[in-house]
C-alpha cells in the first residue's frame, strides 16, 4: 500500500511539475500608438487636389489580449476608448470626429523561444464613427469602416512573464462623406500605426 501511495504521490508531483512549466496562453500588452494617417481622401467635389479632407494624426493608449493556440500561431484583440481627432479641409478646421478601431489579428511567432520574438500578422479593423461634427453639422460620414489590417512586430523578453513589445500595423479606414444627402468626397485614412509597449504573460 506504501508503494502504491508513493508511486500515485511521484505521479502527481511529475504532473504539477510539467503543468507549471507549460508557458500559458494568454499574453496581455499595454501600448502606446501614434496614429499617422495617410492623408489621401477624394477631392472635396472634385474641385482640385488641394481641396482634401485631413484627419489629424494622434497618439493613444490602447491594451491589446492575445491567445496563443500553438508556441508559434496566435490571435490579438486590440482595444482602446473612443479617439477625437480634428479634421481640416485645405488647412482650415472643418470640425472633428471620434472613432474607436477595434483590430482582430491572426500571428505567426516566428523564435517564440528565443529572447527577440518577431512575429507578423494580418486581420480585420472595425471602426465605428461617433460625434461627427463637421461643417457645423453640414456635412456626415455615411458608415462605419470595415477594412483589411496587416501586422509586424517583436516581444523582446525581459523574463519568463515581461516583455517589451514594438509593433507596427497598417489599417484599413475610410467613409464617404456626406452633404445635403449628396458625397462630397471619401475620408481615406488608412493610419500607420506605430506602437511600443510592455507585455505580461500569465
Amino acid at each position: 500500500m506504501s508503494k502504491s501511495v508513493a508511486a500515485v504521490l511521484a505521479a502527481l508531483t511529475l504532473m504539477s511539475g510539467s503543468a507549471f512549466a507549460e508557458e500559458s496562453p494568454w499574453l496581455v500588452r499595454v501600448r502606446a500608438v501614434h496614429i499617422d494617417t495617410a492623408d489621401k481622401s477624394d477631392p472635396v467635389g472634385g474641385t482640385g487636389a488641394a481641396d482634401r479632407i485631413h484627419v489629424s494624426n494622434k497618439t493613444i493608449p490602447d491594451v491589446d489580449i492575445s491567445y496563443f493556440f500553438t508556441p508559434n500561431i496566435a490571435t490579438e484583440l486590440v482595444l482602446t476608448y473612443p479617439q477625437k481627432h480634428d479634421v481640416t479641409l485645405d488647412g482650415t478646421s472643418i470640425g472633428s470626429i471620434k472613432h474607436l478601431p477595434p483590430t482582430l489579428t491572426v500571428q505567426y511567432h516566428f523564435m517564440p523561444e528565443a529572447t527577440f520574438r518577431p512575429y507578423v500578422g494580418a486581420g480585420i479593423n472595425y471602426t465605428t464613427f461617433s460625434k461627427v461634427n463637421l461643417l457645423g453639422g453640414a456635412a456626415s460620414l455615411e458608415h462605419d469602416s470595415f477594412g483589411l489590417a496587416l501586422q509586424a512586430g517583436a516581444d523582446v523578453a525581459i523574463d519568463k512573464h515581461w516583455s517589451l513589445n514594438f509593433d507596427i500595423k497598417k489599417v484599413q479606414i475610410r467613409s464617404d462623406v456626406l452633404a445635403g444627402g449628396a458625397k462630397i468626397s471619401r475620408v481615406k485614412v488608412d493610419p500607420v500605426l506605430l506602437g511600443v509597449g510592455i507585455g505580461y504573460r500569465f
